[in-house]
């Protein structure tokens, strides 16, 4: 039996609807018993202004800093995220948190994502078996053959495709807008031929 194996490829847009934000609260000072209590403080002061919300510690470093070629003291930071759910409420959070915590707050970024991605998922896998079918009738025309009954379907295949594209973001108020995201799928599809 003659079979025929294409790669399909296909793409769906989404728009992220959820936020997790990496900051840093950080405190500098002289003594390095200072500079991690300054950090600590700093850090209570981000989980009242997060309230309900998921706060993480991802990391705790200290350093010692250098002004003028001298030791001028320690800088702690705990790096944190938090998840905001929804993207309104982080951007009340940005504002809150640099309001509430001040020089003592860093925002590293906001990560924006689809918290349900399956219907793009599923838009994408059509698409790419629509694209492996148009991909196999060409192919089977010019080998003067038709395509009968698929005999095997994967997920994946020889080209590499992302299966979660980067989000754009637009600045506005405090600045978190999403943009779209793409979700790509491949299936490896193989058909017999007639």
């Amino acid at each position: 039996m003659r079979t025929l194996t294409v790669v399909g490829n296909g793409t769906a847009k989404a728009v992220p609807d959820t936020a997790v934000l990496r900051i840093s609260a950080l405190h500098r000072a002289t003594t390095l018993a200072d500079a991690l209590a300054g950090a600590e403080s700093a850090r209570a002061e981000v989980l009242r202004a997060a309230g309900d919300l998921v706060v993480s510690t991802v990391n705790l470093s200290v350093w010692p800093f250098n002004e003028a070629q001298k030791r001028s003291g320690f800088e702690a930071r705990h790096s944190l995220t938090i998840a905001t759910g929804e993207i309104a409420s982080a951007n009340e959070l940005v504002a809150r948190l640099a309001t509430e915590v001040g020089d003592r707050f860093q925002l590293e970024g906001v990560d924006l994502t689809v918290s349900d991605p399956s219907a793009a998922q599923t838009q994408a896998r059509e698409a790419a078996f629509a694209d492996a079918r148009e991909k196999a009738g060409h192919l089977a025309a010019l080998a003067d053959a038709t395509l009968g009954q698929v005999e095997a379907v994967a997920e994946g295949g020889t080209v590499g495709v992302p299966m979660l594209g980067v989000a754009t973001m637009g600045k506005a108020d405090v600045g978190i807008q999403p943009g779209e995201t793409s979700v790509a799928a491949a299936l490896t599809v193989t058909w017999g031929l007639l």
